[in-house]
């Protein structure tokens, strides 16, 4: 089985290029599942069911949620294994711009749109600077000026990727994103030695731990303070 993971931020669009890349990756018998990762409620499990894809939903609740998919690798690997999946795709909540859901040796994809603004590239840390696949929708909304200067900051704050353009309600672009995804993918050899491309933020403070209280003397364990 192989395994890749999509992330991005909210509404770039991660459901509908997910969508219509498996409508291509079915075409020629590869059975595809999806895991969706969120926090308190998500309904993109029925656009997948709706859309004839297996999928199991995961939602995080007080925990970070890219935490939480990193808790739970072990388990959505033995349910891809368990229903005899040729590709498992994970998609994040992708509400931490900090954070980095990738594994190491596993395809990693970051999709993002035009609409975000020009400078929304350099707000986001590991999740789109560690991408090996940069997907950016919504260039249809947007002039082909502002399509080049989005692209251009994309690339200049991760140059290794290769960045793709798609049209993620027309499907537009998925057919040829498919075939690279089948090309790059990796299979799962060792599902026990999977490692994370960049460690989590570090956070354990007194709020994390259920209080309420705001002031100095209330705060306790890793603390940041503004500049």
């Amino acid at each position: 089985m192989k395994f890749i993971t999509f992330s991005g931020p909210p509404s770039s669009g991660k459901s509908s290029v997910i969508i219509n890349t498996i409508k291509n990756l079915k075409a020629d018998g590869t059975k595809v599942g999806v895991v969706k990762f969120d926090c308190l409620y998500t309904d993109d499990d029925i656009l997948y069911k709706n859309a004839g894809i297996l999928v199991k939903k995961g939602l995080s609740g007080g925990l970070c949620p890219d935490h939480f998919f990193v808790s739970n690798i072990e388990e959505i690997i033995n349910w891809g294994e368990e229903n005899e999946l040729d590709i498992l795709i994970t998609e994040s909540a992708g509400l931490c711009n900090r954070c980095s859901p990738y594994l190491k040796n596993i395809l990693g994809i970051c999709v993002i749109d035009n609409l975000s603004g020009a400078y929304t590239p350099m707000k986001i840390g590991p999740m789109l600077r560690n991408a090996d696949i940069v997907v950016i929708t919504k260039g249809d909304i947007v002039s082909q000026g502002e399509r080049e200067v989005f692209a251009s900051k994309v690339m200049a704050v991760n140059p290794r990727a290769t960045v793709m353009n798609i049209n993620g309600l027309s499907g537009q672009g998925t057919y040829e994103f498919s075939m690279i995804l089948k090309e790059k993918s990796t299979s799962l050899d060792d599902k026990k030695n999977l490692l994370l491309r960049y460690p989590m933020p570090t956070a354990l403070c007194s709020y994390c731990l259920g209080e309420t209280r705001v002031g100095e003397e209330y705060q306790l364990g890793n603390v940041k303070k503004i500049r």
